[in-house]
């Protein structure tokens, strides 16, 4: 059986956001056994999967990745929609834009310190779409 359900996440300010129970209390009781893949339906924000404990780790990951791919480098062509743009462009396709998690007991299946992270590129990225699918 495949469930699917699309939800819509209100603005969230620029960072990388846990989102595992925004996302749990969205959805119908999970199966006995399965998996769940959730998705992003954007190309300037990402998902993975981390550190759920330790909120400097989320800061940690915006630092890292803020001086890896810099806003407002002279060498980036897109930019229409500001210094932001392609920078947010390229996070997203490191990060990756899906996320799959066995489930066995009626719960996601991850380790003792691991989350989803919603990660937001954008100085204004607005609201975001998710699909997520449960195949039992």
């Amino acid at each position: 059986m495949i469930q699917q359900t699309e939800i819509l996440f209100p603005p969230f300010k620029r960072g990388y956001h846990l989102v595992t129970d925004a996302i749990l209390k969205q959805l119908p009781a999970l199966p006995d056994k399965g998996m769940m893949s959730v998705f992003i339906k954007h190309t300037s924000a990402g998902l993975t999967i981390n550190e759920n404990f330790d909120s400097t780790v989320r800061k940690d990951f915006e630092a890292f990745f803020n001086r890896l791919i810099p806003d407002g480098s002279p060498y980036f062509i897109h930019d229409s929609e500001g210094d932001d743009d392609m920078p947010a462009h390229l996070k997203a396709s490191l990060i990756g834009h899906s996320v799959s998690i066995p489930i066995t007991n009626h719960q996601l299946n991850l380790g003792t310190w691991q989350g989803i992270y919603f990660c937001e590129f954008r100085n204004n990225g607005g609201s975001r779409k998710l699909v997520v699918t449960i195949y039992s």
